[in-house]
């Protein structure tokens, strides 16, 4: 693993190239399943007003992408199941198991639905376009994320998987080095899939317990196969994990994981659904701690990729109060304009939100007042107890994540599982 990345090959970041570049179109709103169905374009639509009314994308000239056409989804997906997906009709009933993923309670055919999720991938490929030709160190494109889809089939709201078909994309023009680090609550499967056997690809995934949490994958034996063993890594989490014990366990794992790949360029998915009011999750982060997340994954395509860092969303399913703030948090990162987690949440914002959904209380500030302060990893057993039985616990139980992940990959990428300097 402690062979140098080509870079000679690679476009420049240069002088005048854009500090951050945002990716949007109104046609990402099109992805919209049933009413009943908990992804709503709502979250992205609130997101990019609120980033708006706090003038975070004064003088930002928006990116509008092109759908993704057929060559590039098959760089992932299987011809048979674009077929499907473009020619889909709602099936009879509500079944568990339909053909292709297509009709299932998760993933309902709607209208328009392969032009839509085409969208949303040609947006993460206009990302990676903008970075690997040189005009812009860092991209971020909300619409995507969509990292369950499968080669052959749709998967946990996710119809194309959009990072592995940007990742790919970025394997053919002049990238072979490339970290994919995935914080949504639910294991970025089928991103880890797509590259389970290729060493150019590291995939880090941070999420809830498989045991505890759809699609109960991403345990910390699963480390890549043949030439690629050790460049898959999983933290899985227990129900419960706050801010301190996230962050203590993105660090004590992910920069030495990065530090050894030594990529080109990072790409996250920021999903935001580990948020403690998020209904379809049991981990407790709060704004404060999602921001923190965004600016480690930041920061270390600062220190390891020249800045080269492609964003992308993901999950989050609190509509109004989570997802348009972190995002927004997202938005400022990559942009380097900083949004103070106690800024004042425009009335204007707040106007719009009752306007739509007069029954939910608009969060006032741009952070939850979390406690993002956390004790860095030390090695097995190396912090002592706080008396604090309930921060004891929590610590014990991260730390024991922790160590079984380092041990599981560690090795493989050369480094000690034991010493908390690597």
């Amino acid at each position: 693993m402690a062979t140098a990345p080509r870079r000679e090959h690679l476009a420049p970041p240069g002088e005048q190239s854009s500090r951050g570049t945002v990716v949007w179109t109104d046609r990402f709103l099109d992805y919209t399943w049933t009413p009943e169905h908990p992804m709503k374009p709502a979250r992205l639509k609130f997101t990019m007003a609120l980033a708006e009314s706090l003038g975070l994308l004064d003088g930002v000239e928006l990116l509008a992408p092109a759908a993704a056409d057929r060559a590039d989804l098959l760089r992932i997906h299987t011809a048979d199941y674009i077929d499907a997906v473009e020619h889909a009709t709602p099936p009879a009933g509500s079944p568990q198991a339909p053909p292709y993923g297509l009709g299932s309670p998760d993933n309902p055919v709607f209208p328009g639905m392969h032009q839509a999720a085409s969208v949303i991938v040609g947006g993460t490929l206009a990302a990676a376009r903008e970075i690997a030709e040189g005009r812009t160190r860092r991209a971020v494109s909300i619409g995507g994320g969509m990292h369950h889809a499968m080669a052959d089939s749709a998967a946990g709201f996710c119809v194309y998987n959009d990072a592995a078909v940007a990742i790919s994309w970025l394997l053919d023009h002049g990238f072979d080095r490339i970290a994919y680090l995935d914080v949504d609550v639910h294991h970025g499967d089928g991103v880890q899939g797509a590259f389970y056997a290729d060493p150019r690809v590291l995939t880090v995934s941070l999420h809830q317990h498989p045991a505890t949490l759809w699609p109960n994958t991403g345990w910390p034996e699963e480390t890549g196969m043949g030439a690629a063993e050790g460049t898959a890594i999983n933290l899985p989490l227990l129900p419960g994990t706050r801010d301190a014990q996230w962050l203590r366990g993105f660090h004590a794992v992910v920069p030495g994981a990065v530090a050894a790949f030594r990529p080109q360029i990072v790409v996250s998915q920021c999903g935001v659904d580990t948020h403690r009011e998020d209904p379809l999750a049991d981990l407790e982060l709060t704004v404060d701690g999602q921001r923190a997340a965004f600016r480690a994954m930041r920061d270390l395509a600062d220190e390891y990729a020249e800045g080269r860092w492609l964003a992308v969303g993901g999950g989050g399913y609190g509509l109004f109060r989570v997802v348009p703030r972190a995002w927004t948090h997202l938005l400022a990162t990559a942009l380097d304009r900083t949004v103070a987690p106690e800024t004042a949440i425009p009335q204007d914002w707040i106007d719009q939100v009752q306007a739509e959904a007069p029954q939910v209380d608009p969060p006032r500030t741009m952070g939850d007042g979390g406690d993002i302060a956390y004790r860095p990893w030390d090695g097995p057993g190396g912090t002592g107890e706080t008396g604090d039985a309930r921060e004891d616990r929590a610590q014990r139980a991260i730390d024991t994540a922790v160590l079984a992940t380092r041990r599981a990959s560690f090795g493989l990428l050369g480094l000690d599982p034991e010493d908390p300097r690597d």
